[in-house]
């Protein structure tokens, strides 16, 4: 999660934007970003209240991924203006700074490794001078287009490894077993839901072109589309390589079943699948991408 952050800042870079001075942090390891994007989207999490020279903030933010060893929190909350109504307000916070706490509550099926636990915000100052994006609450807005165009290749990239890992197990235990008339079979079907993933994660990476790519819904939906696909066949890869190997991959030490709770995660990073169906499909029909529910879901 902290390496779509940067690439984000990268492509705001390189279209002419400040954000040398951060990414010159990140570079020399001074800097780790935190995200909480994933469960804020359009409508966001949590209302800032004016005070002197800024905003007083109350949220609680859950998936922070690094939260336990990150620095910089980038995250959005809402504000009703008296003229615009609700707004939302993106900017960072320190991890440090005074009201910020962090619950270790990160016992999650899979995905341990991430520490995406929950930070509470309890009435953080957020000075006016850093908002940096200011829009209409549970409006769609070209944010959106830049963040998952480079943030969902770095994600698929992560669960692309565990279908391949989850490969590799298989076809070790399927030689070392010999074929029954079965296995080879089930390997192949196997290779089949790698490849689907392989081929997914490989265009996501060619639609968002080492950053030379101009953003827009239509590109957001390609890349929403073969991130669904691709961590569909992840999960499919994981159970059928728990298929091939038999009741050896039931135990823990051949190290499978971690993979496999692992290539359940792929599907909640935005946007899951029926919510990228709807996204999708109104974008054909030329329809709102609003949040018409006024929740943000």
């Amino acid at each position: 999660m902290h390496q779509h952050l940067v690439a984000a800042a990268v492509w705001n870079y390189r279209q002419g934007n400040p954000g040398q001075k951060l990414l010159r942090k990140v570079a020399t390891g001074e800097t780790r970003l935190v995200s909480t994007g994933s469960n804020d989207w359009l409508s966001s999490g949590g209302n800032l209240e004016p005070c002197e020279g800024g905003f007083r903030f109350s949220a609680i933010k859950a998936f922070a991924s690094g939260s336990p060893a990150g620095d910089l929190l980038i995250t959005s909350g809402r504000y009703r203006y008296p003229n615009e109504g609700w707004q939302v307000l993106h900017f960072p916070l320190s991890l440090r700074a005074n009201g910020v706490s962090i619950r270790e509550n990160w016992k999650a099926m899979g995905m341990r490794g991430s520490g995406s636990n929950t930070v509470v915000l309890d009435n953080v100052f957020v000075a006016a001078d850093s908002i940096g994006i200011r829009r209409p609450m549970g409006k769609y807005h070209r944010v959106w287009d830049i963040v998952l165009t480079v943030a969902l290749p770095l994600v698929g990239g992560a669960y692309l490894g565990v279908a391949e890992a989850s490969g590799r197990i298989a076809r070790e235990s399927a030689i070392r077993r010999g074929d029954d008339g079965v296995t080879c079979e089930l390997l192949g079907e196997l290779e089949s839901e790698i490849t689907t993933a392989r081929l997914a994660f490989d265009s996501m990476v060619a639609i968002t072109n080492n950053f030379e790519f101009q953003p827009s819904p239509q590109k957001t939906s390609e890349v929403l589309v073969r991130k669904t696909i691709l961590a569909q066949a992840v999960i499919r890869t994981a159970g059928k390589a728990l298929e091939v190997t038999g009741g050896a991959g039931y135990f823990r030490s051949l190290g499978l079943e971690r993979l496999l709770r692992d290539a359940y995660a792929g599907q909640f990073h935005p946007l899951p699948p029926r919510k990228q169906h709807r996204f999708s499909g109104r974008l054909a029909m030329e329809l709102s991408l609003d949040d018409e529910s006024g929740t943000g879901s």
